[in-house]
């Protein structure tokens, strides 16, 4: 700069050191200019980083660097049961100051510099504040009332407790070691915010772990739900408290703008929310306008946190509460953001905050730390056996009990932001935030190693006793079904397998009807049971055209079948829990569940397919606990009452090779041939030559169960024979390998409208050898696959029936 000297008519130089902002795009990597070099280069590789003078490229490679050392770490320690979280925590030990300048130190200088910090940490503390208006966008207060007492006296203990305790431990170090009230403010702080349990981060455990839909994940849920909002209240009335001590004007004016803000988000913007809902046609996709409007709301709300002295995520909370969960509104918004916030924002924000602690910056003599220490083994200790003692009392088991108190004691994102946050504020020191986080650290590896040890729930499914068809039968007591419906279109095939089943006053059914909805929008998994007998149609707001089917078919079938139809809202990856714990307690001998194919009118090709469907029936099949059957449509579903009208008689076959999966699938069989209306054949394969490999036992039962049916043509022989008594057929073929009985069961696919088949999974038979290495679907076992091939044109349904498996 130059000052020009206007009496003696001369330039003065001055020198004046301006420091311009880093430019934000690289002039290019093979650009060469001196501007463009770096003398820092790595120790062990002759390259120049051309990031120093550029924002953009230092950012990308900050993310590269943390997203290349948390997969790293999670490939390795999701071998052990350990979640993603705990690895987004170790590539921050990682890239901390701790570990990384030891070994990479020119290149954590050029990429980790303070100068670009402030950008990462935008960024990252905006993805938090979506994932807190995410989760209480997912979040459903309506479980508060519906929640039993065992949940909220967990759920509040668990919170209450801690606090009082850790406050009377602060109360005698105070007087011990006479604190001051700097330190006295940072305990508190660390007091109150290690006290609660928090709703988002106990959902992301339970998710991790698989037990989300389980009976102790849904405990763990209403019980953090308690306790995030008593721990919301008083963080609230906390943070006024503190502003009230500093002027009693401004905190009143803070209490007025709460308030106001509170009620304008309840009678303004729900109401707004639920006009958006209402212009939405069913099943269409929510106006892009309308997400736009929200996410501004949002960002909106955080500013007016900030002015009245509220956390960031107060108002993001709110606004995430007031919007209507679920299909449409809350589901796209969960939709759209989720992917971009959890998968990729939220783990550089855990990331980041534990690069923040530093080991260095403990202080293990200090009063304050060793203080800190005390209050928070207080806190860890009392919250574990309040949140024990609920569950115990409630005659929960021992081991239930046990790892829901590791639940309630676990601490994740949001305890890290809350003091990640205080850090940057100056309210707790950087001792106190090193050691709180390496409390966090240490919290994530043992709480999901401990529950997973405690907690098998799978355990509860195991068959000790019998719940089959044959045992059904046999005891003379009503057949209990529980039928699932993942698609309207799957409500009339099930429907006319249930009347073809003859329920009788002699021998009626009781049908469990379960509505399966994926859960989107909200974190919270929805159960609601329909009773018929007791409510209107007009107050069920899911599930109204399946209650109004199975309401007909009850009035068809009065005084001999018995219906009642639950929804479950949960994610797909869980819904086998839901089908099976309704067996279980309904003590269920059937499961029913549709095949994830839709086929053609003409049962020819395949109009749609659904993995997800055919997951869940995977996992049904393996861990139900009664007897399983896959009901297979093919062509157009038409009513049994049509039918009737038409034709004579319903035409069922019964392809019968042997073995337990096949006499159960004999027994339902029969059951229906008690209607006259039903046509039975009982197709027996047998080989030419005896086959050694079949248990003697197994041909002892066989020929026990085909005796009735058969007569002496089940006596043996060569050649085929037939039988039969009344309106059940015997059919006996007679075959010599696989390819024969492939060829027989073609040339019958057109001449019965149902086959029934054994499941018969890993049952090595030379009736079917060669059949198996064509398996396209093992649930559906050898037969049952070759009936559902799109090789086999026939608008014939099929039901493969499995057997209940039981634990040895």
């Amino acid at each position: 700069m130059e000052l020009f000297n206007t009496s003696a008519r001369t330039v003065i130089p001055i020198k004046r050191c301006v420091t311009f902002p880093a430019n934000t795009h690289s002039i290019g990597l093979w650009n060469k200019t001196d501007y463009w070099r770096v003398n820092a280069t790595l120790p062990y590789f002759k390259f120049s980083f051309p990031l120093q003078n550029y924002t953009i490229p230092v950012l990308e490679v900050e993310m590269l660097s943390m997203f290349f050392v948390t997969q790293i770490s999670h490939f390795f320690l999701k071998m052990i049961g350990l979640p993603m979280f705990v690895a987004e925590l170790l590539a921050g030990i990682f890239l901390g100051d701790a570990i990384a300048p030891r070994f990479i130190e020119k290149y954590f200088q050029t990429v980790f510099r303070l100068n670009n910090q402030d950008i990462l940490g935008t960024m990252t503390l905006f993805s938090y504040m979506m994932f807190i208006f995410l989760s209480g966008v997912k979040m459903d207060l309506s479980i508060v009332f519906r929640t039993g007492s065992k949940a909220f006296h967990t759920g509040a203990l668990a919170m209450v407790a801690p606090l009082l305790l850790g406050a009377v431990t602060q109360l005698l170090l105070t007087h011990y070691w006479d604190l001051t009230k700097q330190e006295n403010l940072q305990l508190m702080f660390i007091l109150t915010t290690h006290s609660i349990t928090s709703f988002p981060v106990i959902a992301v455990l339970l998710e991790d772990l698989k037990i989300f839909n389980s009976e102790l994940g849904r405990l763990g849920l209403s019980s953090s739900i308690i306790s995030d909002i008593l721990g919301v209240f008083l963080t609230a009335l906390a943070t006024l408290a503190k502003v009230w001590d500093k002027s009693i004007a401004l905190g009143f004016l803070d209490l007025v703008m709460v308030t106001v803000f509170t009620l304008v988000v309840v009678y303004v913007g729900r109401p707004a929310m639920v006009w958006m809902v209402s212009q939405t046609p069913e099943g269409r996709p929510v106006k892009k306008i309308y997400l736009s409007i929200i996410i501004i709301a949002v960002m909106f709300s955080a500013v007016l946190s900030n002015w009245y002295h509220m956390t960031l995520m107060f108002g993001p909370m709110i606004l995430g509460l007031a919007v209507p969960d679920g299909p449409p509104l809350g589901a796209a918004l969960v939709k759209k953001f989720e992917p971009l916030v959890s998968g990729v924002l939220l783990p550089l924000f855990v990331t980041i905050g534990m690069i923040k602690a530093s080991p260095f910056d403990l202080k293990i003599d200090s009063t304050l730390t060793q203080a800190n220490a005390i209050i928070v083994c207080v806190i860890i200790l009392s919250k574990f056996f309040f949140s024990f003692i609920p569950p115990l009392m409630s005659k929960m088991p021992l081991k239930d009990s046990l790892a829901i108190a590791f639940i309630m004691s676990y601490k994740g994102v949001v305890e890290m932001a809350s003091y990640g946050i205080a850090r940057d504020s100056k309210v707790i020191d950087l001792e106190i935030y090193s050691f709180v986080m390496a409390t966090i650290f240490v919290t994530a590896i043992i709480v999901p190693l401990a529950v997973r040890n405690l907690y098998d729930p799978m355990r509860k499914y195991a068959g000790y006793q019998k719940r089959n068809i044959m045992q059904s039968a046999a005891d003379d007591a009503e057949l209990r079904i529980v039928t699932c419906i993942n698609r309207s279109d799957n409500t009339l095939p099930i429907i006319n397998l249930l009347d073809v089943s003859c329920p009788t006053k002699e021998n009626p059914i009781s049908v469990y009807v379960l509505h399966l909805i994926e859960l989107v929008g909200r974190a919270t998994p929805v159960f609601i049971s329909h009773q018929l007998q007791k409510k209107t149609i007009a107050n069920y707001s899911y599930s109204e055209n399946v209650i109004l089917s199975f309401c007909h078919f009850q009035r068809e079938n009065h005084g001999t079948a018995n219906v009642n139809v639950f929804t479950a809202i949960s994610p797909t990856e869980y819904m086998h829990d839901d089908i099976c714990t309704l067996a279980l307690d309904k003590l269920a001998s059937l499961i029913i569940v549709p095949f994830h194919r839709k086929w053609s009118i003409d049962g020819a090709t395949i109009e749609s397919e659904d993995v997800t469907v055919r997951s869940i029936n995977c996992s049904v099949v393996e861990r139900a606990p009664c007897s399983v059957a896959i009901l297979i449509t093919r062509g157009r579903s038409e009513s049994v009452e049509s039918m009737a009208s038409r034709q004579a008689s319903y035409r069922v076959a019964l392809i019968f090779l042997g073995g337990s999966d096949d006499r159960e699938a004999l027994t339902f069989a029969k059951r229906m041939a008690n209607d006259s209306f039903i046509k039975l054949t009982v197709i027996h394969f047998v080989l030419t030559a005896e086959e050694k490999e079949m248990k003697q036992w197994d041909k002892v039962l066989d020929h026990e169960v085909l005796k009735e049916i058969a007569g002496s043509d089940n006596n043996g022989g060569a050649g085929n024979g037939r039988g039969g008594k009344g309106n059940i057929g015997y059919v006996r073929e007679t075959v010599k390998d696989g390819t024969q009985t492939a060829a027989a069961l073609r040339s019958i696919v057109d001449d019965y409208e149902l086959f029934i088949v054994g499941r018969r999974f890993n049952l090595k038979s030379n009736l079917t050898s060669g059949l198996d290495e064509w398996s396209e679907f093992p649930e559906l076992g050898v037969v049952g696959d070759l009936l559902a091939s799109t090789d086999v044109v026939s608008k014939a349904s099929v039901l493969v029936v499995q057997q209940q498996k039981l634990s040895s």
